[in-house]
C-alpha cells in the first residue's frame, strides 16, 4: 500500500479535509484572512493582540502513552492505571510536557510560523492537571515587540501563551520569544 493511500485512510487526513472545507466556507463568506494560515511577519504583530488557537485538541490515552514512550518518561502516574487510582487524582495524569508541546504546536500558525528562530521560553507553569478526555485550547497575547539589536531589519516578539481545558480552567502558561 502506498504512503498516499495510508495518509488518505488516516484520521489526520479526515481532520485536515474538514478544516479545509471550513476554511473554504469562511473564505466565501469573507470571514477569513488567508495570510493568517501561514504565520505573521514582525510588522503584523501589535502589542495587546490576542490570538485564539483553534481547533482545540481532545487528549486521548493513546496520545499520552505515545508521548510517554517517545520521551522515555517512566513515571507510572502517566501510564499505570492502578498506580493512578491510588494517587490524590484518582487516575492517570497527562504528561505535562505533552501539554506544553501541544500548546506550542497550536500556536505556530499564529505566532511563529515565519519566525527565524525560537529565542527561548520562560516561566512555564501547570496550575491544573490534564486528564484523558480533556480538550485543550490555547491563546497567545503579544506582550512586547522591538527591533533586534544584533540583526538589522529583524525584530523580536514576546508572547504569553495560555492553555485552558473544556471547563475554561487554566492548565498551562508560558512566555516565548521569537
Amino acid at each position: 500500500m502506498c504512503i498516499l493511500n495510508i495518509y488518505r485512510m488516516s484520521k489526520l487526513h479526515l481532520l485536515y479535509e474538514r478544516i479545509l472545507k471550513w476554511l473554504r466556507i469562511q473564505k466565501k463568506l469573507g470571514q477569513i484572512i488567508t495570510e493568517r494560515l501561514f504565520g505573521r511577519y514582525f510588522e503584523d504583530f501589535q502589542v495587546g493582540d490576542i490570538y485564539d488557537h483553534r481547533p482545540g485538541k481532545t487528549v486521548t490515552e493513546y496520545d499520552n502513552h505515545l508521548f510517554t514512550l517517545m520521551t522515555l518518561n517512566t513515571h507510572p502516574l502517566h501510564f499505570d492505571a492502578e498506580y493512578g487510582k491510588a494517587t490524590e487524582f484518582g487516575k492517570n495524569l497527562v504528561v505535562s510536557t505533552y501539554t506544553l508541546s501541544l500548546l506550542i504546536g497550536m500556536s505556530v500558525s499564529d505566532c511563529s510560523q515565519k519566525a527565524i528562530a525560537n529565542l527561548g521560553m520562560d516561566d512555564v507553569k501547570f496550575p491544573s492537571p490534564v486528564f484523558y478526555g480533556d480538550t485543550i485550547y490555547g491563546s497567545s497575547e503579544v506582550l512586547e515587540k522591538r527591533e533586534s539589536k544584533s540583526r538589522k531589519g529583524q525584530g523580536i516578539v514576546k508572547i504569553k501563551t495560555t492553555g485552558t481545558n473544556q471547563k475554561d480552567e487554566i492548565i498551562c502558561t508560558f512566555y516565548d520569544k521569537y
